[in-house]
């Protein structure tokens, strides 16, 4: 199941081209050199996929603490079914006006404006730092991806999911950087609208994970999954 959080990041990158293909697009890249503007690609990636590991170790933690009260089975279940209801139906409120999110767009508008100025910085350790405060932009799949950080059940899995799903994102958001705003309007809207089917997959696909149907590697009965709070005494 860690490797959902690849095809999650490579299928669900088509969304990544439309909303955070903008960022690719004014890199502050090395046009003249193709070696060095490669490594600079490579840098802002690492920058993206470190913050997303770096969260999904936190995320891990919370499933791990979950897990050891004997909860694993049923939290996968319990994530796979609001994944697949976030996708259905999507929850498109005001939540801006909202004073209980306002320290949440507070730090989302500092990211933006660190953002904004490292985007005129064209220094070697630019491209990372710029990565890495975009690892940190609010994205609706980046939260479906960390639901499956909680599902891993450890803090180094939970980091591996979120690493993963950073590189499936790699392939096109690379295209977007060296080829510009490929993408028309009207191929974004399509792409946005196939996202939830994705989301609908991976979150099928966690709750037979928790089912236990006996189907290997998908569902297996045995599930692997029981953390015991306890260890069990064996007398001699």
């Amino acid at each position: 199941m860690i490797y959902s959080g690849l095809i999650l990041g490579f299928l669900g990158s088509l969304h990544c081209a439309g909303m955070c293909g903008p960022i690719a697009f004014v890199l502050p890249l090395d046009r003249t050199n193709a070696v060095r503007r490669f490594l600079q690609l490579m840098g802002y990636h690492a920058g993206r996929i470190t913050t997303y590991a770096l969260i999904g170790v936190l995320f891990g933690l919370i499933g791990r603490g979950l897990f050891i009260s004997g909860m694993q089975q049923r939290l996968s279940v319990v994530l796979g079914v609001i994944m697949v209801l976030a996708a259905l139906f999507p929850l498109i409120g005001k939540a801006g006006n909202n004073r209980i999110l306002a320290p949440f767009y507070l730090m989302v508008s500092r990211v933006k404006n660190a953002l904004g100025e490292r985007l005129k910085d064209r220094s070697p350790a630019t491209l990372y730092t710029i990565g890495f405060l975009n690892g940190f932009l609010p994205c609706g799949l980046v939260y479906m991806a960390l639901f499956g950080a909680i599902a891993m059940g450890s803090a180094w899995q939970g980091s591996l999911y979120m690493a993963l799903f950073g590189m499936g994102t790699i392939p096109l958001m690379s295209i977007a950087a060296y080829s510009g705003n490929f993408l028309s309007v009207t191929m974004r809207n399509r792409l946005n609208k196939a996202i939830p089917y994705v989301v609908i997959l991976i979150g099928v696909l966690f709750v037979l994970r928790g089912l236990g149907l006996g189907i290997p590697y998908l569902s297996p009965s045995d599930m692997n999954l029981a953390v015991k709070a306890g260890a069990d005494c064996v007398t001699p």
